[in-house]
């Protein structure tokens, strides 16, 4: 990742002032459905950017795996925003780092199709559809022991089609209600 530059002190500063009560209890981390793909655990990014080490936690691709379910945020006992910390993370990195603000939007964009489409996130699909939007054929290999370890233990499903379609019309009133604040 590319250095961010001293002007994004007050960013980070913000991030760091939203964390400050954190007890480092790990109850983002293990709420979080994308940790076992993170780098840097959310607990441990926390832990970075409070003890100062905000370029080791800018360099991670943790916060970009986010997909904002919110788990972690009404989860965690300080009652801290931690999803929008993520989200504050992710808008300072996009503008110092376009590249791999492309490889999180298409994380995103892929995770809410996934669930439009489903009704639930089905992980298989999820991230298939992921690769082949990263347009990069070494990228599954990346994560082929993840997977391994998923199969392995029975964590891979076949695609449930029950749930399917079931939150289209939410997915339409929530767009026609964005339209219309416009």
């Amino acid at each position: 990742m590319n250095a961010i530059p001293t002007e994004a002190g007050p960013e980070l500063e913000a991030v760091r002032d939203m964390m400050r009560s954190c007890i480092q209890c790990g109850t983002c981390t293990a709420s979080c459905p994308n940790a076992a793909a993170m780098d840097v655990s959310p607990r441990r990014l926390w832990r970075l950017l409070l003890t100062g080490h905000a370029d080791e936690a800018l360099a991670s691709r943790s916060f970009w795996l986010c997909s904002s379910c919110y788990a972690c945020t009404l989860r965690c006992p300080r009652g801290l925003p931690l999803t929008e910390a993520m989200a504050a993370l992710k808008r300072l990195a996009s503008r110092h780092d376009p590249a791999a603000a492309r490889e999180g939007a298409a994380f995103y964009g892929t995770f809410m199709d996934n669930v439009r489409r489903n009704g639930r996130v089905q992980e298989t699909d999820l991230m298939g559809r992921y690769f082949w939007a990263m347009k990069n054929p070494l990228l599954p290999l990346t994560f082929a022991p993840l997977g391994l370890r998923l199969l392995a233990k029975g964590k891979l499903h076949r695609p449930a089609t029950e749930q399917r379609g079931r939150l289209g019309p939410m997915f339409a009133t929530a767009a026609k209600d964005e339209g219309d604040r416009s």
